[in-house]
């Protein structure tokens, strides 16, 4: 295929040719109905190119293939048999992935780091998750993605599982054995599904972590915002092999996705792509070359530090991710991140207990780059920063909760809204998530435990993010009516 063509760009150049007046939605007509006061900041151009797929890209009966076009060059500029773009982010590409392979009742092996649309796949679909562990470290205090043999071991113990979902990376940027993970999932005659939603510039590079599809995956979920160069909510998810059928993919998606795609969501995906088939190569060296030379400034830094292949024992990180740790300064990420933007007008990506990042992208240059080591550089000179809140971390294994109920069971069961002080030992029925990275702590059916409560209570008091729980102030848990 001509991967120099962009069916849906071409379709909106041809829209704006012809001089079409839409009597449908969006009701704006392509900003003629906006305020003006709307205009002057969001600018006309983009309602203008606000139309719908069918009577707008395509006809009536989409007869044209404007979004099947796209798609189709996607699949082949990153090797993929089939792609699908999602207008709703990947929180429900993964969604229709776990539900194209496993359905209610039935079991999956399911990373218990994954992200919380995962986790909300699992209480819509009613599936079993069967959870496989990441590997903690105790002294960095985050985990790695679960290795080949941790889903080898859940396959022994759980045959039956219909297949596997793992994340990688993760928002640490740190990676997991993919090739691997298909090695197992091809002994056991099982469906890998890869949540790679931090990974859609990884196909465009050789130098950079291996990529689903190339290292055996069957279905793969990325989020094109995420590191690409598409607008909020852009996800797109690939299909290779004849594991999964892929109409029963596409039902699935339809069942969960939205009727009114954005074509501004479309045309961006669209254009990206032939960007990275392009220029990919030539704009994520550069881009590299740049993570490096900032993550050099930012070691040279007192007081701060890089992840990096050698500190941690992750199997492989993306060099574009920039995580950096403060504890030598006695500051927490969450308050770094807070006088980052303040003071500097600098927004980290990700904060916890003693980690703020940054994430690289082929939009970033030398002047974007040295502002990011600048206000590092300001910040740890600063005393301006309160001494580092106390987070009770768990031990490693502590993290690990007992399952006494399908996430779904527990979710929509009886339930009751109790003081935190008596949720030990009562079973979750909602999700406590510290966002990012957004995995969640607890999932409805499981057993709270100490540890992890006072986990969550001092990293809230801390500063940390939860914004799922029923209760922010975690004065109060969701609980199973028992």
């Amino acid at each position: 295929m001509d991967q120099r063509r962009t069916p849906v760009l071409d379709a909106l150049v041809a829209y704006r040719r012809r001089g079409d007046l839409s009597f449908t939605p969006p009701g704006h007509k392509q900003g003629r109905g906006v305020d003006p006061r709307v205009l002057e900041i969001l600018g006309r151009d983009m309602f203008a190119a606000d139309v719908m797929a069918l009577n707008g890209l395509d006809d009536r009966l989409m007869s044209q293939g404007v979004l099947e076009q796209a798609q189709e060059l996607m699949a082949q500029a990153v090797h993929a048999d089939h792609t699908f773009f999602s207008t709703c982010g990947s929180s429900l590409s993964v969604k229709s992935a776990m539900l194209s392979v496993a359905g209610p009742g039935e079991k999956l092996l399911v990373a218990r780091s994954s992200h919380k649309s995962v986790i909300a796949g699992l209480i819509i679909s009613g599936v079993h998750p069967v959870w496989v562990h990441p590997e903690w470290d105790a002294e960095l205090g985050f985990s790695y993605p679960p290795s080949p043999a941790a889903v080898e071991a859940a396959f022994k113990a759980e045959p039956q599982a219909k297949g596997a979902l793992i994340a990688s990376p993760t928002d640490y940027g740190t990676c997991a054995d993919l090739a691997g993970i298909a090695e197992v999932c091809r002994r056991y005659d099982r469906t890998f599904i890869v949540d790679e939603a931090w990974g859609a510039h990884l196909p465009f590079h050789d130098d950079l972590p291996a990529w689903g599809m190339d290292a055996g995956a069957d279905l793969c979920v990325t989020s094109v915002h995420k590191m690409g160069n598409g607008l909020e909510q852009s996800s797109v998810f690939h299909l290779k092999g004849d594991r999964v059928d892929p109409a029963v993919l596409k039902l699935r998606e339809d069942l969960l996705g939205t009727t009114s795609p954005s074509s501004l969501i479309y045309a961006a995906l669209d254009g990206w792509r032939r960007q990275m088939v392009e220029h990919g190569s030539e704009l994520l060296s550069r881009a590299m070359e740049l993570a490096e030379s900032t993550r050099r400034a930012i070691d040279g830094i007192e007081g701060l530090w890089t992840l990096s292949n050698e500190s941690t024992r992750a199997y492989d990180l993306d060099p574009l991710k920039i995580v950096i740790d403060a504890s030598e300064l006695e500051v927490d990420g969450y308050h770094a991140a807070d006088w980052l933007r303040n003071r500097c007008n600098i927004n980290m990506a990700l904060s916890d207990h003693r980690r703020v990042s940054a994430q690289l992208t082929v939009a970033d240059d030398a002047e974007t780059a040295g502002a990011l080591v600048d206000s590092l550089r300001a910040l740890a000179s600063t005393g301006d920063l309160p001494p580092a809140a106390h987070v009770d971390l768990p031990q490693p294994g502590e993290l690990e909760l007992e399952t006494l109920m399908l996430p779904r069971d527990a979710f929509f069961g009886r339930v009751q809204q109790i003081p935190a002080e008596q949720a030990v030992g009562r079973i979750a029925a909602e999700m406590v998530t510290p966002y990012p990275p957004g995995a969640p702590a607890i999932t409805p059916g499981e057993r709270i435990t100490a540890p992890v409560l006072r986990y969550l209570i001092t990293g809230l008091a801390a500063g940390m993010h939860i914004p799922d729980a029923s209760d922010p102030t975690l004065k109060t848990l969701r609980v199973v009516d028992e």
